[in-house]
């Protein structure tokens, strides 16, 4: 007898190696799979305009980061406590003042649009469906920056709202970079502060968002991060303390089925290397200028640099040459 329901992924018509770079976005369940991919050496830029949690800003911020001159309104900027920030931007942005904050903007401007660019795979995830509208200008704000609740109104994105964001993106982006892919996904955090039965709606309007995507976008894919902890895991034991985020138990799981989807047999290989010598680089002995220790390192070396022609690992290569000569010069 089965006694839970397990997802069973059909094939995806491409997969994932070390050779690929990819660019990860979207709310704080983006930096889930993002960890580990750069854990295990994928080239990975993750969330460079910080966590976005609601897809309307997130997909005004990529496609701004296609544009010659972006869409960064001054009036959208404000002060909070001799700080300046931005509504469109995340308060990672934020600044003495505001042409500090727009140097830092125009640095990760840059770096985005040239991960766009260039980046094999784009992997989304969307946290919510509920966005603040800021009512002087009607834009839908990234952040509200600690400013009276009075100056903004909390609405349900509709699918068609976010669709519609999503098109002007995926135009721009497939002409830049017409071979990418795109992996879709839902984060299984829920918003408590929405309210768990208006949570499920707004998660609704997101998984229907990328049901239509996925449907009618070329080289758009799901992955169903949401229903593997809500359905197949389905268990407070795989939810943190708070009992609405993941656990990493859980979050091992969405990526281990994460690399049976998308990597092939030989990627998973490597990873499988890597992981070992992980555990080995972060030994340390109780006698360090041992001869033991010393061939320990040397053989961790060796097999770092036997993975050389396939990973980064200079600076792996580096630290294990700087600990052997410490020894020598004892």
């Amino acid at each position: 007898m089965e006694f839970r329901t397990s997802i069973k992924l059909s094939p995806y018509p491409f997969s994932i190696s070390h050779r690929d770079s990819l660019l990860s976005v979207g709310s704080c369940f983006a930096q889930v799979i993002a960890k580990r991919l750069l854990d295990y050496k994928f080239r990975a830029l993750v969330n460079p305009y910080g966590v976005i949690f609601n897809p309307v800003s997130l997909f005004r911020l990529l496609q701004n980061a296609l544009e010659d001159h972006p869409d960064l309104p001054e009036a959208l900027l404000v002060q909070h406590q001799d700080w300046w920030y931005h509504y469109l931007l995340h308060s990672d942005f934020g600044a003495s003042d505001p042409a500090q904050l727009m140097d830092a903007y125009q640095a990760q401007h840059a770096q985005t649009s040239q991960w766009l660019r260039q980046a094999q795979v784009l992997v989304i995830t969307l946290g919510t469906a509920f966005g603040y509208q800021w009512k002087p200008s009607g834009d839908i704000v990234a952040n509200c920056h600690k400013q009276p609740a009075t100056q903004f109104e909390k609405k349900l994105l509709d699918s068609s709202q976010i669709l519609d964001s999503f098109s002007a993106f995926y135009r721009q982006l497939r002409h830049h970079n017409p071979s990418i892919k795109l992996i879709l996904t839902v984060s299984p955090v829920r918003h408590l502060k929405d309210t768990l039965p208006l949570n499920s709606v707004s998660k609704a309007v997101l998984r229907l968002v990328c049901h239509e995507i996925t449907q009618n976008f070329a080289d758009t894919y799901y992955f169903p991060s949401y229903e593997l902890v809500l359905d197949d895991l389905r268990d407070y034991r795989f939810f943190r303390a708070d009992m609405l985020h993941p656990n990493e138990v859980a979050e091992d799981y969405v990526w281990q089925v994460f690399t049976q989807a998308f990597f092939a047999e030989s990627t998973r290989s490597l990873i499988a290397q890597w992981a070992k010598l992980r555990q080995a680089l972060a030994h340390r002995p109780f006698q360090a200028q041992s001869v033991a220790h010393r061939s320990f390192l040397q053989q961790t070396l060796a097999q770092v640099r036997g993975l050389a022609s396939e990973l980064d690992v200079q600076a792996e290569i580096a630290d294990l040459e700087s600990r052997l000569g410490a020894i020598s010069s004892t």
